[in-house]
């Protein structure tokens, strides 16, 4: 059996982001009020350009849309080519952090992106693919970092089942974090269910993406306390 981290002295707080992406398409403002039913604590927005990944999602319209609908953290996670170009068009719709693919960026137009961004009151996040390791620029940039996107599955479509063989790089970024005493949030973006969720929040993962985890059980508002109280009772135990 692979070792889990117990939580560490950092304390990040568990926070639920539901990925409306995994709710009804015809009714994405539903989906919204269902989180906000279930007390989330974000919402989750998958931005997928069909060349990044293998789906066409919504864009900073919908996102617009949607703000006008709860105070709630947008969490936009931009599953796109060319940031650069979009950028300023989901910062005017309402997103509150941004998130961007390491596959797609390079240290400089990270920090391109990082002074736009942070210039306009928001903050910044990198995601990785379960097959992505760290690159030494996004290892120097740590600190400029709200947030950082551990995918365990591959980017595309909700429903799929979490790639535990990520579980060990969770682990990694976890410790690297602490060691450099930053307390960035770690999210867990892919497959997160009630029965998985205390193995992640042991091994580091605060920010729980849930699609699949909330908006395909049978009370979708209820799933959202489901997987908050999962988590709580794996810290307090320190097993999953």
């Amino acid at each position: 059996m692979e070792k889990t981290i117990p939580v560490t002295a950092l304390k990040r707080k568990i926070r639920i982001a539901p990925s409306i992406l995994g709710g009804d398409q015809g009714n994405l403002a539903g989906a919204l009020e269902i989180a906000v039913a279930g007390k989330a604590d974000q919402i989750h927005l998958d931005v997928i350009d069909g060349h990044f990944a293998p789906n066409i999602t919504f864009g900073p319209g919908t996102v617009k849309a949607l703000r006008k609908k709860t105070d709630l953290k947008f969490d936009t996670h931009l599953m796109i080519s060319e940031p650069e170009t979009y950028v300023d068009k989901f910062l005017d719709a309402g997103s509150d952090l941004l998130t961007f693919h390491v596959e797609v960026l390079t240290g400089e137009r990270f920090d391109a992106l990082y002074s736009k961004i942070h210039g306009k009151g928001k903050v910044i996040g990198l995601a990785l693919k379960p097959a992505t390791e760290m690159p030494p620029w996004v290892e120097q940039r740590l600190d400029k970092l709200d947030t950082l996107i551990v995918m365990t599955v591959n980017p595309g479509f909700s429903g799929q089942s979490m790639m535990m063989s990520v579980m060990p790089k969770l682990e990694e970024v976890t410790t690297m974090l602490n060691d450099k005493g930053l307390p960035v949030d770690i999210e867990i973006d892919g497959g997160v269910e009630p029965e998985n969720v205390g193995e992640v929040v042991l091994r580091g993962g605060n920010v729980l993406v849930a699609g699949a985890g909330v908006y395909y059980k049978p009370d979708p508002v209820k799933a959202v306390g489901v997987l908050r109280e999962k988590a709580a009772k794996a810290i307090a135990m320190g097993a999953p």
